[in-house]
């Protein structure tokens, strides 16, 4: 590649109310680096960086080009297959999230699913695409992610009478049974969870406020070190009025996640974040089929649906990294459009990241150093975002005491 192929980004921002407020969110830091303000009041909740027409990343140069142009101009910086699949776009979109209050729950339609509601509700699905994503924890991490082991979901059925109440005895019996004397019949299984979740999901909400208050009413008089009872002491603020979600966390799994540990998150699987800030990637959708704590549109009958029923457990949820370097780790989903590398350098180190034959989109998360590619060096600082085109080899340093830290989004042809 000839023409210089690194360039910095502004990447823009996204206010949402779960967003956390002002300096706090790592956001709104990273966002100051580029010079942008900053208010100490509003929530900032996401951070894009790709060429998603919602927020787009301009290249910060004089003219601000948009990074979608930039790749128009020069295809060969995205590679000439990827620029024909993605029509000119990058495969994924790059995120940072900092989460000050819960998510919706909710799915990502498969691709053949994505179309149809894509077809038949345009003004609810914005496009036809899958939206499978990864997140990785910046910081101590919260989520619910996937069905419980079935025996958790029978016991929290036994425990919380006002759970019970919801699904209706038959439902809570013939659950139990199945899973009792067809432990070996994952499919049965399967069907017999469906038709819990199914009877929740779809509970009158008179009969919801009611029971909700009952449970919630209950939990408050007893141990507050009970982390179930927490949680749901917790959403239910959040979330006030009778929202079903507050009854989901007692049958999805409670997951928590350390700084670098990951979870995939592929389609049809029901998930919701709860609170902290995590690295996030994805294919570039904003489709999403939502069913409880939100106050946004619900669809349960396509949620119901959709999902795939699978269950495990809270540990079975997160992803192994492999080697990529000395000091850097990848998440590789199963998926083409993207696979993410974390680099991380103590004072003193140094990485090579050998040439990946695809774009890629880097952002600094701790820490300052440098980088040097094709003959030129480029400052490292937390919140600074590179956009590096294919085939490019680089390096990165520290500069100092403090480390360095980095995450990188990228494709490979396939």
């Amino acid at each position: 590649m000839t023409q210089t192929a690194v360039f910095r980004l502004q990447a823009k921002t996204q206010s949402y109310d779960w967003g956390k407020l002002g300096d706090v969110s790592k956001v709104a830091l990273y966002a100051k680096q580029s010079g942008q303000s900053v208010d100490a009041t509003k929530p900032y909740a996401e951070f894009w960086m790709g060429t998603h027409p919602n927020a787009p990343s301009v290249v910060m140069d004089d003219a601000q080009t948009p990074l979608k142009d930039l790749i128009h101009q020069y295809p060969e910086l995205s590679t000439k297959k990827i620029y024909d699949q993605y029509n000119g776009d990058l495969p994924f979109l790059f995120k940072i999230l900092s989460i000050r209050k819960a998510l919706s729950i909710q799915a990502h339609p498969d691709k053949t699913l994505g179309a149809r509601l894509f077809k038949e509700f345009p003004n609810v699905y914005k496009d036809p695409n899958h939206k499978p994503e990864m997140a990785i924890a910046l910081t101590p991490f919260e989520a619910l992610r996937g069905f419980r082991p079935l025996e958790e979901i029978e016991e929290h059925i036994q425990r919380y009478p006002e759970l019970n109440e919801l699904i209706g005895d038959d439902v809570a019996q013939t659950f139990t049974s199945t899973i009792q004397e067809q432990q070996d019949d994952i499919e049965k299984n399967k069907a017999a969870l469906k038709s819990v979740f199914s009877a929740l999901m779809h509970s009158p909400q008179e009969q919801v406020t009611k029971q909700l208050s009952k449970l919630t009413d209950r939990l408050e008089n007893k141990d507050k070190e009970d982390p179930m009872a927490e949680l749901v002491l917790r959403l239910n603020q959040q979330y006030p009025g009778g929202d079903i979600g507050v009854f989901a966390v007692l049958l999805l799994n409670y997951v928590t996640m350390e700084p670098g540990q990951a979870m995939f998150l592929g389609a049809n699987e029901p998930h919701a974040y709860l609170s902290g800030d995590c690295v996030e990637c994805m294919a570039a959708s904003d489709n999403v089929v939502r069913a409880g704590l939100t106050p946004k549109f619900k669809d349960v009958d396509i949620l119901v649906e959709m999902l795939t029923y699978r269950y495990g457990s809270a540990e079975s949820q997160k992803m192994t990294p492999q080697s990529f370097g000395l000091h850097s780790l990848l998440y590789d989903p199963p998926i083409d459009e993207f696979s993410v590398a974390l680099t991380t350098l103590k004072s003193g180190e140094e990485e090579e990241h050998k040439e990946i034959p695809g774009p890629s989109i880097l952002i600094v998360t701790n820490g300052n150093g440098n980088m040097r590619a094709q003959g030129s060096s480029y400052p490292l600082e937390e919140g600074y975002v590179y956009f590096v085109g294919a085939n490019v080899e680089l390096s990165a340093e520290t500069s100092n005491e403090s480390g360095l830290e980095f995450y990188r989004a990228f494709t490979v042809p396939t």
